[in-house]
């Protein structure tokens, strides 16, 4: 087995749901994907249901780009190595996509622009069904670190309002707390109905603050969703003093954040969520911030 391309990418945390604004937003994750264009069926079964790599490469084919040398489409398999949870609001297909054209650009020796690549992952996001709204801020999450504050209406190129370093991994803990499989599927008009809190949330990154953010969009997706388990849950994360919650992308991950030195907190929360949530699976990662690849550099 040949491996003809490989690429990388990760998982992010919404700051701010599209579907209500317009506007969306995404903190990078230590939560990693590795995507390998090979020339053989992987052993390791890849499970994606919702068909998302097979439109990817319809997209991508589509824009004339090339296939390997001497491959036919029918040639071409995937081998998927993720940390990244699946349906849990933590952008795992858009990661698929990023890595996966990753691995073509590699595998074809062709040229992408940033704007080119999340094009191509909103096409393919969209023809497969997996978003309501192409997902391109959620791309755009996935392929750097730190966040950025997308504006989904504009022309892709042309749709990067704000490019934030993030928060140092070092800082801060996230945890994530897995719920299960999503239980209620949302449509635009459920975010709709929600404005104030999103406004709340867009305002908070106008001003820098993504944490304050993540709350408020937390806030309007517990409600547009009608979650009255995940409002909860989120409530007790800051009665264990958590410094910020929220349900990420249309869920149904919670995701916590506390100060990284205070060890105590996040075992007390930690015990909190096993103890009341025993069906429930607890993730404990870190923030992506730019200002880590900026000294390597």
């Amino acid at each position: 087995m040949a491996v003809l391309g490989k690429g990388s990418a990760h998982g992010a945390c919404s700051l701010l749901h599209a579907a209500a604004l317009g506007y969306g937003a995404n903190m990078a994750l230590d939560l990693p994907i590795t995507v390998r264009l090979l020339d053989r069926p992987s052993k390791r079964d890849v499970k994606d249901e919702d068909g998302v790599l097979d439109a990817l490469l319809s997209a991508w084919m589509d824009a004339n780009h090339p296939l390997p040398d001497g491959f036919e489409r029918d040639d071409l398999h995937w081998g998927v190595n993720s940390k990244i949870p699946k349906k849990q609001g933590l952008k795992s297909s858009a990661a698929t996509c990023i890595a996966a054209l990753r691995a073509l650009c590699q595998a074809t020796d062709t040229q992408l622009e940033p704007h080119e690549m999340v094009a191509l992952a909103a096409q393919a996001q969209t023809s497969s069904g997996v978003s309501l709204t192409g997902s391109i801020d959620d791309a755009w999450a996935c392929m750097t670190p730190g966040w950025k504050l997308i504006d989904v209406q504009a022309p892709v190129a042309e749709g990067v309002l704000m490019d934030e370093p993030g928060l140092s991994g070092d800082d801060w803990t996230v945890l994530l707390v897995l719920r299960g499989p999503r239980i209620h599927q949302p449509t635009l008009e459920d975010f709709a109905s929600q404005v104030t809190a999103f406004q709340q949330a867009l305002m908070a990154l106008q001003d820098a603050k993504p944490l304050v953010a993540l709350t408020w969009n937390g806030r309007g997706t517990v409600a547009a969703l009608r979650d009255a388990e995940g409002r909860k849950m989120a409530n007790d994360s800051f009665m264990n003093s958590a410094r910020s919650a929220g349900i990420s992308g249309s869920g149904p991950a919670l995701v916590i954040v506390v100060p990284a030195q205070q060890k105590p907190t996040v075992e007390r929360i930690k015990s909190w969520y096993s103890t009341r949530y025993p069906e429930s699976e607890i993730i404990e990662t870190s923030f992506l911030s730019g200002e880590i690849e900026d000294e390597l550099e």
